[in-house]
């Protein structure tokens, strides 16, 4: 991924609505969801949801597919994984990180569970 896609996913789910649209996109897994199910599902107007969709798209973090006369927008997770790839693929300086949800990068010459206790205080 270039620093000019990564920049179009950031931007496109810098957004309210958006970021709500694609969140339910990707819980609904590849099946996807019909436009109108996801306008009532967040309570988005269909014009509005419109312009949302369509930015989505653009960005290539949604896909969109006609099924007789309804259009299915699904999450792309190849490009949200690429665009997560990206976010981290310099993560720790090349050192092992820890797992999801605990201290993720040490400083050189300062112990994990330090930074751990300075971000509880802060």
């Amino acid at each position: 991924m270039t620093t000019s896609e990564a920049l179009a996913g950031l931007g496109s789910l810098a957004q309210e609505t958006r970021l709500a649209v694609f969140r339910l996109l990707v819980q609904e897994g590849p099946e996807g969801l019909a436009a109108g199910a996801i306008a009532e599902a967040l309570g988005v107007p269909a014009s509005s949801l419109s312009f949302h969709l369509h930015q989505l798209m653009h960005a290539g973090l949604v896909t969109q597919e006609r099924r007789s006369r309804q259009l299915i927008y699904a999450a792309s997770y190849e490009r949200m994984n690429a665009l997560v790839s990206y976010l981290t693929e310099n993560c720790c300086g090349g050192a092992s990180c820890a797992p999801a949800g605990t201290v993720q990068c040490a400083t050189p010459g300062r112990p994990v569970k330090a930074r751990a206790a300075a971000r509880g205080r802060r």
